[in-house]
């Protein structure tokens, strides 16, 4: 989007990437200078203290579920930016699965506009696989990459393309223009709509449909290879076993073009939070066991998962205040997931903050082919950043959350790492921890 920041901002005293000091002039929407601390003359520019925080470039969220068009009941394009704001994002991929689909190019476009008026963050619309999300016939691909929303990343997410021989087109299709398929990785013959917990002796016990980690596991192996054959590029939704991790690590070592993303709550949490049959804590693939979360952790920081992102499912109360059985699957996660990857990943000692750059914005911005964003802060570079305060903790509360639901599975846990400020092209979009109307800038 060719918008300018109207007036300079000078961001002082920001540790880049935790490692070192320095100031930064921000001037039409790009990084104009870098210099050492308090070497910068302020002259008309905006002022940010940043000293004590973490600057990074700005996040990126690879997975996010906007609902709008059809279901704003539950959060719109609006909300859902300022959700992502909050949470230190400059640009979030909105996914497919709206009233209507997102499979025409009238509807990606649509989406586009969308986020463009929200003017909070760069609202990237994913394109449907299929036609209506029913798995049997390619959607509008290359008019959808032909568009002004120019899509690359495509997706029946909440479904898996189940088919070999679609998936397979699929993937032959969006290699012209270099596009990406996005895959929900569920057999549907191993683990069907119901299934709801992972398979093992807690399902069984609560009496919960089981959902077994193969069923993912026998689909990303069948795309890998598929990916090989066609000299495609295929991407991993919400990994969540080590079965995956293993298949993932093997594809990679043989050069095969796949790359996989991890959630936040995946990273965290387990499947015994079940046991109390809360609706919150479901979600689809379900929360695993202990040894998968620990094997999802290792697998982030030595790359073979590539990517951290929310998978943002907001729902309207109506929808999870159920039976766990008959609740709607989701969690939101756009203003928590910084924190959950800093107390999960940065205070273990697992990962630093050069890595939380890599997987929350470098790379997702890389496999969305967005290049304005990702990028190192550097002078000539895209403005968009985030300042994170790297030791502050706070309790959560679902209903201090600017996103338009409540299933926040966060709700009461104390994290660590709080986003400061969110600045977008030049122009702050979060200041002080508090949203800046965009009239105002």
């Amino acid at each position: 989007m060719p918008e300018t920041a109207t007036r300079p901002v000078l961001v002082r005293g920001a540790s880049l990437l935790g490692e070192r000091t320095a100031d930064l002039l921000l001037r039409d929407g790009v990084v104009a200078e870098v210099g050492e601390r308090r070497s910068l003359a302020p002259g008309d520019a905006q002022v940010i203290d940043a000293d004590g925080l973490v600057a990074l470039p700005g996040l990126v969220d690879l997975h996010t579920h906007l609902r709008e068009p059809g279901r704003e009941d539950a959060e719109t394009v609006l909300t859902g930016s300022r959700a992502a704001a909050a949470g230190g994002f400059t640009a979030v991929l909105a996914m497919a699965n709206t009233s209507p689909v997102t499979d025409t190019a009238e509807a990606a476009e649509r989406v586009l506009d969308l986020g463009r008026a929200a003017g909070l963050v760069d609202v990237q619309p994913v394109g449907a696989v299929t036609h209506g999300l029913a798995g049997e016939e390619l959607a509008e691909l290359g008019l959808m990459a032909r568009s002004r929303a120019r899509v690359r990343v495509f997706s029946d997410d909440g479904r898996c393309v189940a088919n070999a021989r679609v998936m397979r087109r699929a993937l032959e299709y969006v290699k012209a223009f270099g596009g990406v398929v996005s895959q929900h990785a569920q057999d549907p013959d191993l683990a069907g709509p119901a299934s709801c917990c992972h398979e093992g002796e807690l399902s069984g016990r609560l009496g919960l449909p089981g959902w077994p980690g193969v069923a993912e596991e026998v689909i990303v192996a069948r795309d890998v290879m598929l990916a090989r054959h066609t000299g495609s590029r295929v991407h991993v939704a919400h990994v969540s076993t080590a079965g995956t991790v293993e298949v993932l690590r093997w594809a990679k070592a043989q050069g095969i073009a796949v790359t996989a993303e991890v959630t936040p709550h995946h990273l965290l949490l387990t499947t015994d939070l079940l046991s109390g049959y809360d609706p919150t804590f479901k979600v689809n693939p379900p929360l695993r066991p202990d040894e998968d979360v620990e094997a999802l952790r290792a697998a982030l920081a030595d790359g073979t998962i590539d990517a951290v992102a929310t998978d943002h499912a907001p729902h309207a109360r109506h929808d999870k205040e159920h039976a766990f059985v008959d609740a709607a699957f989701g969690m939101v996660g756009l203003e928590t997931a910084l924190p959950v990857v800093a107390t999960t990943m940065v205070e273990t000692g697992r990962m630093t903050w050069a890595d939380v750059a890599r997987v929350l914005s470098t790379t997702p911005a890389a496999i969305a082919g967005l290049p304005g964003h990702g990028a190192e802060l550097v002078a000539g570079a895209p403005a968009n950043l985030t300042l994170v305060d790297p030791t502050a903790t706070r309790v959560v509360d679902r209903d201090a959350s600017v996103s338009r639901s409540r299933n926040n599975p966060w709700h009461g846990r104390r994290l660590t790492g709080e986003v400061r400020a969110t600045v977008l092209r030049g122009r702050p979009t979060l200041l002080d921890g508090e949203l800046v109307d965009p009239a105002a800038r």
